[in-house]
């Protein structure tokens, strides 16, 4: 592999940094991996729900140059909703439509013609109508990769059969073949497409089989996320759930979780509590917390937290990709139990390095046994330290993805 230095620009629908949530961990994880061999300039939209400065800050700390947008339409409530029924009425889906900003291509317009990228870098398929194919005059046009952190419409596609509530299925429904459109025409432009599971790259090839694809799976900072002897003792009662909790996924394994699977739990184990921590839970969610479950909201630092706790829970029914969950949670040595769709992407062997269920009775009783065994939990949590260290450490992934980026400039010419 040549040693020389890659000029990449990052371009996305969220800033990358401080990370609060999976996908700006990936992106986070896999930005300062590849700012310590690789020249990056990142443009990317910032909602008001993220600190603008705040993000400029953290970013500038790994990037040649940040460029962030203010995106008018990245608002939660009334404005959402009144943007969803737009779409409804609208050729576009809901996510294409609410990061049309006239302001991001005007951006994208002047640092591509300013500068030569040899790579283009283009998270999620939402901003895949800019204009990224662009050089100055005489210079070569920079390849386009993709990184797909989900199949997005097949994900979009499961909400219609249990995406919560009716009229949220009912919207789906509408979207999804929306979605689906935009998603493949970006991915069959695209130099190059990586994708976080073997799962979802069959699922793209399914479509496209001409794509050129490579599996990144998600991964840790493991030098972060690690056992550290002034972390509290597991406590030997309390179960994690951890996440956004305004991601549907998430919201979906948390009330499956909380009325299908906790009450056999809580019988079992009078002691026993449960912690959801996440920001943004909705009300309809904070609606099921009682004295022994508990909505944290968003916490600063999750080490203290995944310490303390005798088990981490990943109850999903709904996703795609690989859970930057599993894999932090890995990281901290902690005992899990999760359903096979929570762990898929991730090589880890039930039984050794995790626990596997997805029935609610036998979810429950693999986390009643981790209560009751703390030599058990701490087998297993040893295991998937170990696992998450071979596997699935940010540097390792860069790396691949580093060699995924020169293998597309060489096909290019």
């Amino acid at each position: 592999m040549s040693p020389e230095r890659l000029n990449i620009l990052y371009v996305s629908q969220m800033p990358a940094s401080p990370p609060r949530f999976g996908a700006q961990a990936r992106l986070h994880g896999l930005m300062t991996q590849l700012a310590r061999r690789h020249d990056i300039t990142a443009v990317m939209l910032v909602d008001d729900e993220f600190d603008i400065e705040e993000c400029r800050v953290a970013m500038q700390a790994y990037c040649r140059e940040v460029v962030l947008i203010k995106n008018p339409y990245g608002r939660d409530g009334l404005a959402k909703r009144l943007l969803q029924l737009r779409s409804l009425a609208s050729t576009k889906s809901f996510e294409r439509l609410r990061v049309v900003v006239s302001e991001m291509q005007q951006a994208l317009d002047k640092v591509l013609r300013a500068q030569r990228f040899d790579i283009v870098n283009l998270e999620f398929t939402f901003l895949g109508h800019c204009d990224l194919w662009q050089a100055p005059p005489g210079a070569k046009i920079p390849v386009v990769v993709v990184d797909s952190h989900n199949i997005d419409y097949d994900l979009a596609r499961q909400y219609t059969r249990t995406g919560g509530s009716l009229l949220r299925r009912l919207y789906a429904e509408a979207n999804w073949r929306k979605l689906r459109r935009e998603e493949l025409r970006t991915y069959g432009r695209a130099d190059g497409v990586y994708l976080c599971s073997v799962a979802d790259q069959q699922r793209l090839l399914d479509d496209i089989p001409a794509a050129r694809t490579m599996v990144i799976p998600n991964a840790a900072d493991v030098d972060f996320y690690k056992p550290r002897p002034t972390d509290p003792q597991p406590d030997g009662r309390t179960i994690v759930f951890f996440g956004l909790m305004s991601y549907m996924p998430n919201i979906d394994g948390a009330t499956y979780f909380i009325q299908e699977i906790w009450p056999r739990i809580a019988e079992a184990n009078p002691d026993a509590r449960c912690k959801i921590i996440g920001g943004s839970p909705s009300p309809q969610l904070l609606a099921l917390a009682g004295p022994r479950i508990e909505f944290t909201g968003f916490v600063p630092d999750l080490r203290p937290h995944l310490a303390e706790a005798a088990a981490v829970i990943v109850p999903l029914r709904l996703g795609g990709g690989t859970r930057l969950k599993i894999v932090e949670a890995m990281a901290m040595g902690k005992a899990m139990v999760s359903t096979t769709l929570g762990a898929e992407g991730i090589d880890a062997i039930p039984g050794r390095d995790i626990l596997i269920e997805d029935q609610p009775d036998a979810f429950a009783d693999a986390a009643i046994r981790l209560l009751a065994e703390p030599e058990l939990a701490a087998r297993i949590g040893n295991s998937a330290r170990q696992l998450s260290e071979a596997r699935y450490a940010w540097s390792a992934a860069a790396k691949a993805l580093e060699g995924f980026y020169r293998e597309i400039l060489e096909a290019s010419g």
